[in-house]
């Protein structure tokens, strides 16, 4: 594997969900570099259905803690930022997997930066008071009723440190080639 290569592959080894923070602030240089990792996402036929909600006040970060049931979200009251991404199905029929994508540039950047983040499932999921994760995102930022939730990204310093993967640890017997 060549130096660029690896250099790569670290990356992906070292990407852990992080979710606690020290409270110290993402730096904006950072937060603009994990920002346009999702902007330069791919999209199929490159319509980019996708629009991202940042948000860093410290007020909306705790309100948004609630979004999901058992706690799942928790970590964003603890949070500098969150970026809300949402995808307009009217757009196109792929907004799920766009999206995904844009989530996964964006949670990869920010471990290359040394930024901790954590994917928050939203789509398909339950807040705490019985209303769906999506219907409570969507009445705290007002996002268009064409507008799907995909997933939130929590963001922050990190107050954990989580051993990268190693190569010996990937489940290679999850690979098949030519049939099943």
């Amino acid at each position: 594997m060549n130096e660029n290569n690896q250099e790569m592959m670290d990356v992906f080894l070292n990407r852990r969900s992080i979710r606690s923070y020290t409270g110290e602030p993402v730096p904006m240089e950072k937060l603009n570099q994990i920002i346009m990792a999702g902007l330069s996402s791919a999209s199929s036929r490159s319509i980019r259905p996708w629009d991202l909600i940042v948000v860093r006040d410290k007020n909306m970060l705790i309100n948004l803690s609630g979004c999901r049931l058992k706690g799942s979200s928790r970590m964003l009251a603890g949070a500098d930022a969150a970026i809300i991404v949402v995808g307009n199905e009217e757009l196109s029929d792929t907004w799920i997997e766009d999206c995904s994508v844009v989530m996964a540039n964006m949670h990869l950047m920010a471990s290359a930066l040394g930024v901790g983040s954590c994917w928050i499932q939203g789509r398909g999921r339950d807040a705490i008071d019985g209303e769906s994760t999506e219907d409570f995102i969507r009445n705290f930022l007002q996002f268009p009723a064409e507008c799907r939730l995909e997933a939130i990204l929590s963001l922050g310093m990190p107050d954990e440190q989580i051993p990268a993967r190693s190569m010996e640890e990937l489940p290679f017997s999850k690979v098949h080639i030519n049939k099943y």
